[in-house]
């Protein structure tokens, strides 16, 4: 969430000083949000293809425990967010010091933390309905603590910050009793962070209600992007040859999925409560997808096939806003014919979802084209 408002044609260059290969990755996560995945699950139901199937399943997140594909795309953004920090904060700092970077920090959470509150339907369902936690509001947290703390500490305290929150996020789950329960426990409902929240999340009026973007899991989903944080910082250096970064991305990557995997044997790789092996797992995948994607874009120059990527990823808030507030879906409808195409299965299902897929990426491409840039 790099600069301000929005970019008009005469309006200097804001893709300038862009890291290409991470604007592509960012719109890559994007493109299974705003219809990619929801085309092949689409395509599951009327295919009977095992492969198919395996990738739609991929395609659904795990019920709790476990990790599929569909349970990264979260932490992904969390971690090119980290990323983002880097390059947006630190300019900030430089050009109008802490007291202004404090104001574009302090705007830029306000602003997203709304969005938030709106995307998830704002007062729609009454006051007793508002849903204060939820992504762009775990995004909004995320970028202001970690925005903060790149302001006041140096990277090594801000590893160790991010070391003693998964450790202790770790600790208060694993050794103190639920109160109610009497003892630990990591089984949905029954965990400490479903228990602040459903004891303590404002606005939500159903006994024992908990958002898996709460308030105690938001401690370790900092460390994701902090996590991205580093990874920016290593993508910045320039004491480091281009063609080393994606490698040792790749190193990192694959250091982080057998700490996460082995510390997920005690401490279980739950997305819902966002435990510290979820975090360690989830950023090594997403180490590895910024290594692939750096050595692909930005070292061997591969380009041809990236612009509807990076069409999403230079409007990531826009677009995932659209597909919020504009029913694409219905739109379809009207295009592929309604009844003609018999939407209730077959070739109607596959016509609509492809056709709105195809409707948002029409809309991404136009601003791109126009360097419309809606930012915060």
């Amino acid at each position: 969430m790099a600069t301000d408002a929005v970019q008009s044609p005469s309006a200097p260059n804001p893709l300038a000083d862009r890291i290409m290969s991470v604007d592509v990755l960012r719109g890559f996560d994007m493109f299974w949000i705003v219809g990619g995945g929801e085309i092949v699950r689409t395509l599951d139901q009327f295919s009977g293809n095992p492969i198919v199937n395996f990738f739609a399943t991929q395609l659904k997140h795990c019920d709790w425990r476990g990790l599929r594909f569909e349970d990264l795309i979260f932490p992904l953004f969390v971690f090119l967010l980290g990323m983002a920090i880097v390059f947006s904060v630190g300019k900030i700092v430089a050009q109008e010091g802490k007291a202004g970077a404090y104001r574009r920090i302090l705007r830029r959470f306000a602003i997203m933390f709304l969005l938030g509150i709106v995307y998830s339907g704002g007062l729609s369902r009454g006051l007793d309905g508002v849903r204060i936690m939820g992504v762009l509001q775990r995004l909004a947290l995320c970028y202001l603590i970690v925005s903060i703390m790149f302001v006041h500490l140096k990277p090594k305290q801000m590893a160790l910050v991010g070391v003693a929150l998964l450790v202790g996020y770790w600790a208060w789950l694993s050794f103190v009793p639920v109160p109610g329960l009497g003892r630990v426990s990591f089984e949905k409902g029954e965990n400490w962070a479903n228990y602040l929240d459903s004891m303590y999340l404002p606005l939500r009026k159903n006994d024992g209600a908990w958002d898996p973007e709460g308030y105690l899991s938001t401690l370790p989903a900092v460390v994701t992007c902090l996590l991205g944080f580093f990874a920016g910082m290593l993508i910045k250096s320039p004491t480091v040859p281009a063609q080393r970064k994606g490698l040792y991305f790749m190193a990192a990557g694959i250091v982080l999925l057998a700490a996460g995997f082995a510390w997920g044997l005690q401490f279980p790789i739950i997305k819902k409560i966002w435990t510290s092996s979820y975090v360690l797992a989830a950023g090594g995948y997403s180490c590895l997808m910024v290594g692939i994607f750096y050595q692909i874009v930005d070292v061997w120059k591969i380009r041809a096939w990236t612009a509807p990527f990076l069409w999403i990823g230079n409007n990531p808030l826009a677009i995932y806003m659209a597909c919020n507030l504009v029913d694409f879906q219905k739109i379809t409808a009207r295009l592929v014919g309604g009844g003609v195409w018999a939407p209730e299965g077959g070739l109607g299902a596959i016509a609509t979802t492809t056709v709105s897929l195809g409707l948002v990426l029409m809309l991404a491409g136009f601003m791109y084209r126009k360097k419309v840039f809606i930012r915060i």
